[in-house]
């Protein structure tokens, strides 16, 4: 098999319209070569044309979403849930807080408008603002839980704000709430519709009893409404900003061609100041034929935004961007009814709802249901079982990806002789005597589980910190290993920078530092950590625990399932970015907690949580009783069991614990042999020591689960529900 060298960075910000269907271009045909980044703030994004549907009740919130960490997935791309908040031509880098700078070759910015009104006092506090779309969708459903009658008003009178108040007085009228909706422009209400349209949709404001305040600046949001130069007020409990398209205030600061903050671009939809950066949907202004700010023309544009993205990296000839003159109108009147216009002919009526529900569905199910990619080509002189394991799913990232104890066992079973080493093999880290001084040595690596380098290296750090946690010992030094995949010479230094920029940043963050390391070059991005920690009390073990201790574990189990589903594109994106987010978050005060009274303590990794108890109870010759009811879960994890997903080793740690455990068939037993990555410490602590250690973690912000309890007896796990 050809190992073909990354050459090339390709970098789009924002998951709008056109970067969605970008990406499902590229991933259906891929460019051999580039590494393809998608930056955007949350793990979906929000399609607009069904908006009005939302707010009126017609669909569910997640109907709205494009999942981006499947498309991602599909596409071969690195997903980076951030905002960006800066790009710096001449460097090429883009600046997304939290993280080093992301360099790129060829960057497209497609990153929306938003409805803000940072400059009207009160709006930001007390006002939401109908795009960015997720933050409304969101707080809309919280409005919509209430009882009672209902006060809302919508700043801006042109066809998006009558949508919505359409849309809103339909939803109030389902949830049986009184309403006073006022529809409020400093100008005519639909000053710039076509006459047809207009009386359709005047008339539609009536029979739907929306106030309508035309000619009503509006001075300040507050707590009890709206204000309005005149001085009169318009009482409202939720206010809404749906006043013309505004652009991200960042992009202007960044020495990119614009006009009024909109990125002005060619006929090629390149930047008129800076060619390697393209731009489409509704943050960008086309120079060679104006139009207005629509999704039609963001869908219009993807063809050619992919084309060309594709022709300077491969060295094609580029092609224009001609959009429409005109475009068919179609707008929701709340009920499941819509107006269609366009060239000043109108039409409205159940019709031209489901019209528009089509076209909607047909855009969204490019989404919902991705081309199944082929399977790997098997060599024709390939030997025997290679076509059946090449069938089955691609082997799992993380602590999914580690050898099991059938292969472990044998090869450490002899133990260690050496005085001044303290522990036997099977605890989490050697301790050695130094004189009267006492340290920690553990080693540990991640197959990478995700294309991102920085979250990849965040989680391995934290992973290789934990095993001097769970020896009680404080971290001192790290040396990093560090195999990236190949790449141009021009890249390396990149990539190595965002490694060793997140190692550092986690080490210092709990009073450690990387002293080197050592890299190279490989198939597939594995970062690694040797660690060293001082010890200022006796070690803990696995060999203290005793009969009659509680359990405690300190994390969710699922990380495994919920990788394997990833990879599989199974898994919903808000479950994995919630997973993201947990294994770059720090068990440091969950392990000091635990280390003041713990008489045994691990945490829980490949073996999952079965194989790491089983560890317990053979150290300390005990047995255990688990509460399976009591077992947290992460998000996600049990429905990704349910449905038949399985991380790699799971099979393996089943097999080492199976005699050694009572039968449960559930979804929920299942999780008990998942391989773990940055999973949680699992503690034998004296039991009138659990309340006190569950309050402690909880104050300091981090989570603790009495899960069971050991017993006298041979080694063994009775699972109790």
């Amino acid at each position: 098999m050809i190992d073909i060298p990354i050459v090339k960075e390709l970098v789009l910000i924002g998951g709008g319209h056109t970067h969605a269907l970008v990406l499902r271009m590229f991933g259906m045909r891929p460019v051999p070569g580039v590494r393809l980044t998608l930056i955007n703030p949350g793990p979906t994004a929000p399609y607009s044309g069904m908006l009005p549907g939302f707010i009126a009740g017609h669909y569910a919130r997640d109907a709205l979403d494009i999942d981006l960490v499947k498309l991602a997935r599909f596409a071969g791309a690195r997903l980076i849930l951030g905002a960006a908040e800066g790009i710096d031509p001449v460097a090429k880098t883009v600046a997304v807080p939290g993280r080093p700078p992301i360099a790129y070759d060829l960057l497209s910015i497609d990153i929306g408008i938003t409805s803000r009104m940072d400059d009207l006092p009160g709006f930001t506090q007390f006002g939401v603002p109908a795009k960015p779309l997720a933050g409304f969708a969101d707080r809309w459903t919280t409005f919509c839980q209430g009882t009672g009658p209902a006060r809302i008003a919508v700043i801006g009178g042109g066809i998006a704000g009558v949508e919505v108040v359409l849309a809103c007085a339909h939803r109030m009228k389902g949830l049986g709430r009184p309403a006073q909706i006022t529809l409020i422009d400093r100008s005519d209400i639909l000053a710039r519709s076509a006459a047809g349209a207009r009386r359709h949709l005047m008339a539609a404001l009536a029979d739907a009893s929306i106030q309508l305040r035309p000619d009503t600046p509006v001075s300040e949001v507050d707590a009890e409404g709206v204000l309005s130069d005149m001085g009169d007020r318009v009482a409202a409990d939720f206010v809404l900003g749906a006043a013309g398209a505004v652009p991200h205030a960042w992009v202007a600061r960044c020495g990119l061609d614009h006009q009024d903050g909109f990125v002005t671009v060619d006929a090629q939809l390149r930047s008129t100041s800076h060619p390697e950066i393209y731009g489409a949907g509704d943050c960008v202004h086309l120079t060679a034929s104006p139009r207005p700010k629509a999704g039609v023309f963001a869908v219009r544009a993807a063809p050619i935004l992919a084309h060309n993205l594709r022709a300077d990296l491969v060295g094609l000839q580029r092609k224009a961007f001609t959009p429409q003159r005109d475009f068919l109108k179609l707008v929701s009147l709340g009920g499941k009814s819509a107006l269609a216009e366009k060239a000043g002919l109108t039409l409205a009526g159940p019709m031209m709802w489901r019209w528009k529900d089509r076209i909607d569905q047909k855009f969204m199910d490019k989404f919902r249901a991705l081309p199944a990619m082929p399977a790997p080509i098997v060599p024709k002189s390939a030997a025997r079982g290679v076509a059946r394991a090449l069938a089955g799913p691609a082997p799992c990232g993380g602590c999914g990806a580690k050898l099991g104890s059938t292969a472990l066992g044998p090869v450490f079973a002899p133990g260690l002789s050496r005085p001044d080493v303290e522990t036997t093999v099977g605890d989490d880290a050697a301790v050695l005597r130094l004189g009267d001084q006492r340290m920690v040595l553990s080693t540990d690596h991640l197959r990478a589980f995700a294309e991102d380098p920085v979250l990849v290296t965040r989680a391995a750090a934290l992973h290789a910190l934990g095993d001097v946690w769970a020896m009680g010992a404080t971290p001192q030094v790290g040396l990093a290993t560090v195999i990236l995949p190949r790449l141009d010479p021009a890249l390396q230094a990149g990539w190595m920078a965002e490694v060793m920029d997140t190692a550092r940043t986690v080490f210092a963050e709990h009073g450690a530092e990387i002293a080197g390391g050592h890299s190279s070059m490989g198939r597939e991005l594995t970062i690694g950590f040797t660690v060293t920690g001082v010890l200022d009390r006796p070690a803990i073990t696995l060999a203290g625990a005793q009969a009659g201790d509680d359990l405690i574990l300190t994390r969710g189990l699922g990380s495994g399932t919920l990788m394997a589903a990833e990879m599989q594109g199974r898994a919903p994106g808000a479950d994995i970015a919630a997973l993201w987010t947990l294994l770059g978050r720090s068990q440091a005060q969950a392990a000091a907690c635990l280390a003041e009274t713990a008489h045994a303590m691990t945490d829980v990794t490949g073996f999952g949580l079965a194989g790491h108890l089983l560890n317990i109870c053979d150290a300390s010759r005990v047995a255990a009783e688990l509460d399976l009811d009591a077992v947290p879960l992460l998000a996600g994890a049990e429905a990704m069991t349910t449905a038949g997903v399985r991380a790699t080793l799971w099979a393996e740690n089943v097999q080492a614990t199976a005699a050694r455990m009572s039968p449960h068939d559930s979804a929920r037993a299942a999780l008990l042999n998942d391989p773990q990555t940055c999973g949680g410490f699992l503690a034998a602590v004296p039991p009138d020591q659990t309340q006190g250690i569950l309050d402690r973690t909880a104050t300091g912000g981090q989570t603790a689960f009495r899960i069971g309890r050991l017993k006298a007896g041979a080694p063994f796990v009775d699972i109790i529900d």
